[in-house]
């Protein structure tokens, strides 16, 4: 059974920097595709960023420039780095990891972006 756990969430302040952390178990990360969405109050899950296959990645166009995804094979984490912050990106965090037939997600991290 695929496991995630997202972590490094917070309060920071428009234009701060956050390092999020899906660590995974039951499966590697250099041989699936994860993928961050984000759900803010009332509003439906969006997706914000995905990393797979040889290092492939793609990015909502909202965070485009600003996140980065990326992945440490060894500790089988899948980071997001997320820059210049704005408060529009206060949500809950999630992770997820899609594979035929199963879908598998984190319980998610909290970020809120205010001054």
């Amino acid at each position: 059974q695929v496991q995630l756990v997202e972590s490094g969430g917070g309060l920071v302040q428009p234009g701060g920097s956050l390092k999020l952390s899906c660590a995974v178990s039951g499966i590697t990360v250099d041989t699936t595709t994860v993928t961050w969405y984000r759900q803010a109050p009332g509003k439906q899950r969006d997706f914000v960023a995905e990393i797979g296959g040889v290092d492939w990645t793609h990015y909502a166009d909202s965070v485009r420039g600003r996140f980065t995804i990326f992945r440490d094979n060894k500790k089988n984490v899948v980071y997001l780095q997320m820059n210049s912050l704005k408060p529009e990106d206060t949500a809950v965090y999630y992770c997820n990891n899609n594979r035929y037939p199963h879908e598998y997600w984190g319980q998610g991290t909290q970020v809120t972006v205010s001054s």
